[in-house]
């Protein structure tokens, strides 16, 4: 990798890891962001349900990306992330709060279809498995590294104390962006329009195909992810902290998945890393309701689920980069949308099929990963000759 490049790469990923501590921290500081607004659990639950839907209306907005240039678009991520963090700084009210959760979440879906359509342009698609998995330790590092740091903040100077830090860390993020990245192309007016893009995606049957895939993975982990703490809490009438003591494990599967993407996913085949990734994913699930009849068996059945899931996710990534090459970033929005709507429907179903036990969740995964294999299969006759290119 080119010396320019490794330094873009770097500076793309301590980018991800700010944006994802100012999503990512909402969850385990919620009581106290709650008290610190004066606002019940209720109130906070219609601001985060919010900005899940926004993901829905993300293509809008990155499809910038291709239509003005990548640098454009990632320059408007950093510049709504700084402008939702700054409402609290100036305005700290229920109702910033909201904003600033909306218009980061904004700013991410933006930020990141753009940052890996540049990437895309860059990489030769042979090497681009490694690339994509180390700017995705992004994810898990803000919750390694991102959440405990706002946490310590909180502890010291009260619920605001993130805000400013987040704040200035986005300004360097746009300072650096700015003179980091080369000048986009002018625009002459012969690219495809934003509306032109998203036709070429939604009758082109492996870009849906990959849209499917993306939704039915997010689905099946969804329903598992949104009960297994009322699981636990049910099996082993765990507390809180040792609730939180089991996320940092899965905050380390999340980590183990990036690096295991990052090692394999250029040696075995972007199709085959994910093909391998949903039947591990299978097996794991599978495992849960037998492994959970101990509580060190549930805690590694955990981990085993979720470092499957992101390794499968990870390594996705780099095949959707090459699905369509002329509107790399308005399909990777498009693919982040179909994941956010994935989570949706994997929410829906999740807490109805948990009535019977977590046995059913598991194979309501399982069946919906078999699922995603199917929609790979259609992929895979498609990409498998790029794999040398």
């Amino acid at each position: 990798m080119a010396p320019h490049l490794r330094l873009n790469v770097l500076v793309f990923t301590l980018i991800r890891i700010v944006m994802n501590t100012m999503h990512r921290m909402v969850y385990p500081f919620l009581a106290v962001f709650g008290r610190g607004l004066g606002v019940d659990l209720p109130a906070l639950s219609i601001a985060l349900t919010t900005r899940s839907a926004v993901g829905v209306f993300s293509p809008f907005l990155a499809s910038v990306a291709d239509t003005r240039g990548r640098k454009a678009g990632m320059l408007l991520g950093v510049l709504l992330f700084i402008t939702g963090t700054s409402i609290v700084v100036i305005w700290p009210t229920y109702t910033s709060f909201f904003l600033a959760l909306i218009i980061t979440m904004l700013g991410k879906y933006i930020f990141d279809p753009s940052m890996q359509a540049y990437l895309g342009d860059q990489v030769p698609y042979d090497r681009r498995g490694r690339v994509m998995a180390i700017t995705e330790l992004g994810w898990s590092l803000s919750f390694v590294i991102g959440v405990p740091l706002m946490g310590f903040l909180i502890a010291r100077q009260g619920w605001m104390a993130p805000f400013p830090l987040l704040t200035l860390l986005g300004l360097l993020s746009l300072g650096g962006l700015y003179w980091l990245l080369p000048k986009d192309p002018k625009f002459d007016g012969k690219r495809p329009s934003m509306w032109r893009n998203f036709q070429a995606v939604l009758t082109y049957t492996p870009a849906i195909a990959g849209l499917a895939l993306g939704f039915l993975i997010s689905s099946a982990n969804e329903v598992v992810n949104l009960v297994f703490g009322v699981w636990l809490e049910n099996a082993f009438a765990l507390q809180i902290t040792a609730l939180g003591a089991v996320a940092a494990v899965i905050g380390l599967g999340e980590l183990g998945g990036e690096s295991l993407s990052a090692g394999f996913t250029d040696r075995l085949g972007k199709p085959e890393s994910v093909g391998l990734g949903i039947i591990l994913n299978i097996l794991a699930a599978l495992a849960l309701p037998f492994l959970g009849r101990s509580m060190p068996g549930a805690v590694l059945g955990l981990f085993l689920f979720y470092i499957t899931f992101e390794f499968t996710l990870v390594s996705s990534i780099p095949m959707m980069t090459e699905i369509m090459p002329s509107a790399r970033a308005t399909y990777l929005s498009i693919s982040i949308a179909s994941v956010s709507l994935g989570r949706a429907l994997g929410a829906l179903l999740a807490v109805p099929i948990y009535n019977r036990g977590i046995m059913g969740n598991v194979l309501a995964a399982a069946a919906i990963n078999l699922l995603a294999l199917l929609a790979l299969y259609l992929l895979k006759r498609t990409l498998l000759g790029r794999e040398n290119g």
